[in-house]
């Protein structure tokens, strides 16, 4: 059975930008068609989705719960109107939102692969960190349609050995680090725990730092109100700024006028930045 959901987004949102950076191995986004494989009620199923000139979102999956997955990952429910009418004059992002106000950050299938995405991307280039991830999820988890290959559960990461991680390119105390924390929490859990708490419990664990559990919370939990303190596009970004060498933790101020919004101004100071939008 295939069904179609044609639904509109809830505020200004663009499928365009907000997909330019989201393939993995998991989902690919290609002239416009959106294309992810999710495990529904234990089996692989392939969903897409598409936007139409009149702003409408179509998913053509093969269940119900299939399509609903899709709408979360999208974040076609999350309207963030509140967020552009809050920045709309800000002298350092205003413009950025003006010109991105369609942008929202997509969500990972699984918080596990929101922790690997976190352990993979520490401290190194962004497209290494992403070629890591690829190559761990392609090495454990199942393929399906398209090639693509369902995103990794707690329990896949932690019945991985350190050994097998760190073979792959994973740091050895990041791998030990990650494979101990899936095999004591069951991360998908953490959705029904406040942004608070589960900062909390992350930074109880060695090697995770505000970056990684920004990450966990935006792409993870789909949270906009911890922000990614220390990512290297912002640490560029202050450099520019204050016209020295900065340290990650720095960033942090440039995070805190926005509040319970620091996660989604952290993908707009991004992005802004990266296309010449920000106030200097």
């Amino acid at each position: 059975m295939t069904l179609e959901l044609a639904v509109r987004p809830r505020g200004p949102y663009s499928l365009a930008l907000s997909a330019r950076l989201a393939s993995d191995a998991t989902r690919t986004f290609r002239d416009g068609l959106f294309t992810a494989l999710l495990a529904v009620d234990g089996r692989p199923e392939l969903v897409r989705a598409w936007q139409s000139p009149d702003g409408a979102v179509t998913i053509r999956a093969e269940s119900p719960p299939g399509g609903e997955r899709m709408r979360w990952i999208l974040a076609l429910d999350n309207d963030h109107s509140d967020f552009l009418r809050a920045v709309r004059d800000d002298p350092m992002l205003g413009r950025a939102a003006r010109a991105l106000r369609g942008l929202r950050p997509l969500r990972v299938a699984t918080v596990a692969q929101a922790l690997l995405r976190a352990y993979c991307g520490q401290l190194i280039e962004a497209k290494l960190a992403r070629r890591l991830e690829q190559t761990i999820i392609r090495t454990i988890c199942p393929e399906g349609g398209e090639r693509l290959h369902l995103a990794p559960t707690t329990a896949e990461l932690a019945a991985v050995a350190p050994a097998q991680l760190r073979a792959l390119g994973l740091h050895t105390r990041r791998s030990a680090s990650l494979v101990r924390l899936c095999r004591t929490v069951e991360l998908e859990r953490l959705h029904d725990v406040e942004t608070a708490v589960v900062a909390a419990r992350l930074e109880r664990e060695r090697g995770l730092g505000p970056w990684s559990i920004g990450v966990v919370c935006l792409q993870g939990l789909g949270r906009y109100d911890y922000g990614l303190v220390g990512d290297l596009g912002l640490v560029k970004l202050l450099r520019a700024l204050r016209g020295r060498p900065v340290e990650g933790w720095e960033t942090a101020e440039l995070l805190e006028p926005y509040g319970q919004w620091a996660g989604l101004a952290s993908m707009y100071l991004l992005a802004g930045h990266s296309r010449g939008l920000l106030a200097a």
